[in-house]
């Protein structure tokens, strides 16, 4: 038995063993240091995820309508909020350079020029969503049923996108730093005050109003501000590694806005092509009918969790890539790619074996309508089939993000998400489901297609980085 035992070992050591690192101690080092980073994103990200399944349930008890109504707002709400989100990529690239070089008043200056540029934004997108809303909803394939609880909805949340904005832009900065636990803290606390909110006006608790969905809008609303405001505390510290100043106006740099838009433009390009195929993604499913479309977001909903390992470990690649190369480590930097690879790995076959068991059990947390569960339950057995290769694409495409080269991972989305995806989705939901309507391809259709997608995004960020030319990027 100990002779198995130390063989087991043995086989353990050399499945996890990075090529090129000195010693033993090294590797450990090595993998200490991305889990630091990777454990508490994962932790937030997975508690996030949880607390977002917690908030569909809660709106699923208004029925499926309610669901589909919702889940409408989502595409339209990441689409106004891509132009934040992609300088937040380049603000998180060009703090970890910095700080991998050693030049510590350079990150403090890449934070402050970034917090303006997205205050700006912040206040664009929030009125072009209170404005705009319905048209926006309509866009994304709203119907008659749909068009009236998403409006209102995503009429409220666009109050909250400028706080929300501001924590995006601090967040990215600490996760640049390795300083993921700050992040956690922030996404917790908000969170649970958006969970209470919805028992409170959801169905209307403790002497408040039952509003419904309109209840639902109001609690994250409430949750998305109050991270903002939180970010902004840890922030301004004074000794805090930025100890950022919202009053003191910076001095803009031409190096830093260079770096800012080309990651920027890059990222913002790689989010056009993402929400647009999600968009007609929506477009397609919706037009099945109300019932696959809610399936459709519960199935999404739990396999965001899947996107969280993936993300997490993303997250320690940005980082640590970053500041590898801000040191003139390129070796390092490719071997932390390596090594978080494998940490990717172990975590998607947990995640297969927890969802494949639970494939049953999961739709009826959600919802009690018979069609929706068993459409939901044949969709996540297509499903864990994509996770692997979705984890490894994320960790890929976030080192290749780290080094500056987001054009290529942009030209990855536009081909995975704004043509393969779609395009299957719809020959699987329409001509081959008329077809051959006992194989259910209006349910597991979509599911398929990013099975596919996966794999192909996979192939291809794989390969990229394999090449090696990353390494020689100038920030």
């Amino acid at each position: 038995m100990t002779a198995l035992i130390q063989k087991l070992k043995a086989f353990i050591r050399k499945l996890y063993r990075v090529d090129g690192v000195e010693s033993a101690e090294e590797q450990k080092r090595m993998y200490r240091q991305s889990m630091s980073i990777a454990a508490p994103a994962l932790v937030e990200g997975a508690l996030m995820s949880v607390i977002s399944s917690v908030d569909t349930m809660m709106v699923g008890s208004l029925g499926s309508v309610a669901i589909a109504a919702v889940g409408l707002t989502g595409q339209p709400r990441m689409v106004l909020l891509l132009l934040a989100q992609a300088l937040c990529v380049g603000t998180m690239a060009l703090v970890a350079r910095r700080k991998g070089a050693g030049d510590d008043q350079g990150a403090r200056n890449v934070l402050s020029q970034s917090m303006v540029i997205i205050t700006l934004i912040g206040l664009v997108i929030s009125f072009v969503g209170i404005r705009y809303a319905r048209p926006l909803l309509m866009l994304v394939g709203a119907n008659e049923e749909t068009i009236h609880l998403s409006s209102a909805y995503f009429t409220i949340i666009s109050y909250g996108f400028l706080p929300n904005c501001w924590q995006l832009c601090i967040n990215s900065a600490f996760r640049a730093l390795g300083r993921t636990k700050i992040t956690l803290l922030t996404n917790l606390i908000s969170n649970i005050v958006n969970v209470f909110f919805n028992y409170l006006l959801i169905g209307g608790n403790l002497g408040f109003p039952p509003l419904g969905v309109e209840g639902a809008a109001i609690a994250t609303t409430i949750g998305t501000t109050l991270a903002g405001f939180i970010a902004l505390a840890f922030v301004m510290r004074k000794d805090d590694y930025f100890a950022y100043n919202p009053f003191k106006f910076p001095k803009f740099s031409k190096d830093t806005l260079k770096g800012l838009a080309n990651i920027g433009l890059g990222t913002a390009s790689e989010s056009v092509f993402l929400r647009l195929g999600f968009i007609f993604l929506q477009k397609i499913i919706a037009g099945i009918g109300t019932a696959a479309f809610a399936a459709y977001q519960i199935v999404s909903q739990v396999t965001s969790l899947s996107f969280t390992v993936g993300d997490a470990i993303g997250t320690a690649v940005v980082s640590l890539v970053g500041q590898s190369l801000g040191a003139k480590k390129p070796k390092k930097a490719q071997q932390y790619v390596a090594l978080n690879r494998k940490i990717g790995i172990t975590a998607s076959i947990l995640l297969i074996i927890v969802v494949a068991s639970a494939s049953n059990l999961l739709p009826r947390l959600f919802t009690n309508e018979t069609n929706v569960i068993k459409s939901a339950q044949l969709s996540f057995l297509v499903v864990v089939f994509g996770m692997i290769p979705q984890n490894g694409r994320v960790i890929y495409a976030g080192c290749l993000r780290g080094a500056g080269d987001v054009k290529y991972v942009a030209m990855c989305s536009l081909l995975g998400v704004g043509i393969l995806r779609p395009a299957l989705t719809y020959l699987f939901c329409y001509p081959l489901h008329s077809l051959l309507p006992f194989l259910y391809f209006a349910d597991i259709g979509p599911w398929i297609s990013y099975v596919i997608d996966a794999f192909v995004r996979n192939f291809l960020l794989a390969r990229r980085v394999n090449k090696g030319d990353w390494v020689n990027i100038r920030l």
